[in-house]
C-alpha cells in the first residue's frame, strides 16, 4: 500500500467512526424524546460526515483504482464508468 493510501485510510477511517458517533447522538436523541431542532442538527452532521467520507473513497480511486486501458484488468480496479456512478449515486 501506498503511503498516502494509509492517510486517506485513516482520513476516511476518521470520517466514518465520526459519522457513527454521530448517528448514535441521533438515535439518542429521538429514543430521549429531545427537540425537532437537535435531532435535525445531529442528522445534517451525519449526513455531512458520510458525505466527506465517500468524497475522499472516490478521490482515492480516481488516483489509486481506476483501470489503464493499456494495462491488464486488475480485479480490484474501478472503470470510469463503474466510478461515475458512484460518484453520481453520491451527489
Amino acid at each position: 500500500m501506498h503511503p498516502t493510501d494509509h492517510e486517506a485510510q485513516r482520513r476516511i477511517l476518521h470520517r466514518l467512526r465520526r459519522a457513527k458517533g454521530q448517528l448514535d447522538a441521533v438515535i439518542n436523541a429521538v429514543e430521549t424524546g429531545k427537540p425537532c431542532r437537535e435531532v435535525v442538527t445531529q442528522l445534517a452532521a451525519v449526513s455531512s460526515a458520510i458525505d466527506k467520507a465517500g468524497f475522499v473513497i472516490v478521490s482515492t480511486a480516481m488516483k489509486n483504482c481506476l483501470t489503464d486501458p493499456e494495462t491488464p484488468p486488475n480485479e480490484d480496479a474501478l472503470t470510469t464508468e463503474e466510478l461515475e456512478k458512484l460518484f453520481l449515486m453520491m451527489a
